[in-house]
């Protein structure tokens, strides 16, 4: 792991950068530079104590990881499970989610951020909220049209601005951006997620893809957000500062799941569906959610408990959803 550098000597570098450049340029460099980047550095970003900076499913193992085994064997029936090779996607180190759990898989491989995206003919290829950390693109409709945000640096301050034209890679997606909005509605557009997608689904391997994070269906952003999804997590705390602490703390935003669902059709998968991670479990796993439930017989068992912060409406169960899709 490289060594942490200053992300302002780094960013200082851009061009234009006393005028602006492009969120999503902004979130690529304090997410992702190799040695300024939020998910590049070393320390610890996932866990429930107070040094981590947020909690995922996957630190409620090895329950979810047996409930996720459940599933795919159910989708991918008749096949054998036994013969796909289950490929978890930017496991953070250490702590992919079959790290503590028996699996009947032909193998189990972890691909972390950085490295190349390799997958064996069979495959089961996962992820946990890897799409919502995603650079996003930020626009807001101001005096009748829309304009993009930016992100500029005044000595060590970062100040947010509006662009004078869209960036060449928002122009792609201007045309999807609705013809009027109430004034200062804000979207933010992860444009990030399909790149991503694309080198997941591009090789051609066949068997299950599976994504659990949280997002919306575009109608949804484009009329029912009006301050935008992007937010951060420091310390187990959520807060909307996008420029505080660039490099050392996480920005996340709702992904678009109409735009990967496009995306897995035209790599030639099958009929994708989206559920809430409660519904999914619930339809994918529930043999083995009751077998959870009868083995603990105490009401305040650890595995009982882990099973409700994944499920229950109020923890998990609603905020994250599972989009999965087959490909023969």
């Amino acid at each position: 792991m490289a060594s942490s550098s200053d992300f302002f000597e780094i960013f200082a570098t851009e061009p234009n950068v006393a005028a602006g450049v492009s969120f999503a340029r902004y979130m690529e460099l304090a997410m992702y530079h190799p040695t300024a980047g939020y998910y590049t550095r070393d320390f610890k970003r996932v866990g429930r104590d107070e040094k981590a900076d947020f909690f995922t499913a996957t630190t409620f193992s090895p329950v979810f990881g047996e409930l996720v085994i459940a599933a795919a064997a159910k989708l991918l029936a008749p096949a054998k499970i036994a013969d796909y090779t289950f490929v978890e996607v930017a496991a953070e180190p250490g702590a992919g989610i079959l790290r503590d759990v028996a699996h009947p898989f032909a193998a189990y491989q972890t691909i972390s951020y950085g490295q190349p995206f390799v997958f064996p003919a069979k495959s089961v290829v996962f992820s946990n909220e890897l799409f919502d950390a995603q650079p996003f693109h930020r626009v807001v409709w101001r005096e009748g049209r829309w304009r993009e945000l930016g992100v500029a640096l005044h000595g060590r301050h970062l100040r947010e601005v509006e662009l004078p034209e869209f960036s060449p890679g928002l122009t792609a997606y201007a045309d999807r951006l609705p013809k009027t909005a109430e004034e200062n509605y804000h979207i933010d557009l992860p444009v990030g997620t399909v790149p991503i997608l694309e080198r997941l689904v591009g090789p051609k391997w066949s068997g299950l893809f599976l994504a659990f994070d949280y997002g919306k269906f575009w109608a949804e952003l484009a009329q029912h957000t009006p301050a935008g999804t992007l937010r951060t997590y420091h310390r187990q705390k959520m807060g909307n500062d996008l420029y505080a602490r660039p490099g050392k703390q996480d920005i996340t935003g709702h992904i678009c799941w109409d735009w990967l669902e496009d995306g897995l059709v035209r790599a030639g998968f099958g009929e994708t569906r989206v559920d809430s991670q409660e519904s999914f479990f619930m339809n994918q796993a529930a043999e083995t959610l009751e077998a959870i439930t009868k083995a603990e017989t105490s009401s305040f068992s650890v595995r009982k408990r882990m099973v409700m912060q994944l499920l229950h409406p109020a923890n998990m169960g609603q905020k994250f959803q599972a989009l999965h899709a087959l490909r023969k």
